[in-house]
């Protein structure tokens, strides 16, 4: 009974120590820059993740905080649309998502060349604000997603003369599952997890 006793109690300082690791492993991933009002919103491109992003640029946009928003082409095909009848594209679920959400479309701007990962896409931002003569870009983004974001537009638009800020504000539950419960959803594991191998790779090929 007392080595039964001892097992259950290793068991128990197992569990919380998994906790704790796994809700700090998560909390770590969030972060975000202040940027007062910024001459456009960013909506990063992640497929899947569309509808919290852009939920949260159309609230950032009614609060002022930009004129307009930029939506870049992932190139990613979503699923069948009933309403369609077809497969459309991730970045035109993104466009009707701002609409829905009384963002006007001639506010809403989407860049025409697809982007490949989050460093193209913030290189092909970088080259839309020099050429547009912008100065301060507000990128919108996943929780999990933010702190490599976060890097790589600090690192891309270093030198430019662009402010640059992040907002990962995203409600938990649309795409981004709790830091405490995380680990209990195979999306979890997808979004926390394989997150750290890829800020390794990010800071291992840009440095």
């Amino acid at each position: 009974m007392r080595r039964a006793g001892r097992v259950g109690w290793v068991l128990a300082l197992v569990v919380v120590g998994w906790c704790v690791l796994a809700w700090g492993a998560a909390r770590w991933l969030k972060v975000e820059s202040e940027l007062g009002r910024a001459d456009a919103l960013v909506v990063l491109g992640g497929s899947g993740a569309y509808v919290e992003r852009t939920h949260r640029a159309a609230e950032l946009w009614r609060g002022g905080r930009a004129p307009k928003i930029i939506l870049t082409d992932d190139a990613q095909i979503s699923g069948w649309s009933v309403a369609e009848q077809r497969n459309p594209l991730f970045v035109e679920r993104a466009f009707a998502e701002l609409r829905a959400a009384g963002v006007p479309a001639e506010k809403i701007e989407v860049l025409p060349a697809p982007v490949a990962g989050t460093y193209h896409e913030t290189l092909v931002l970088r080259d839309y604000a020099k050429e547009r003569n912008l100065r301060a870009l507000l990128f919108v983004t996943s929780a999990y997603h933010s702190r490599r974001a976060l890097w790589t537009v600090r690192r891309v638009f270093a030198g430019s003369n662009v402010e640059v800020g992040l907002d990962s504000s995203a409600q938990e539950g649309e795409h981004t599952p709790r830091p405490l419960d995380w680990w209990l959803h195979a999306e979890g594991w997808s979004l926390v997890a394989l997150e750290y191998p890829k800020l390794v790779y990010y800071h291992w090929q840009y440095r």
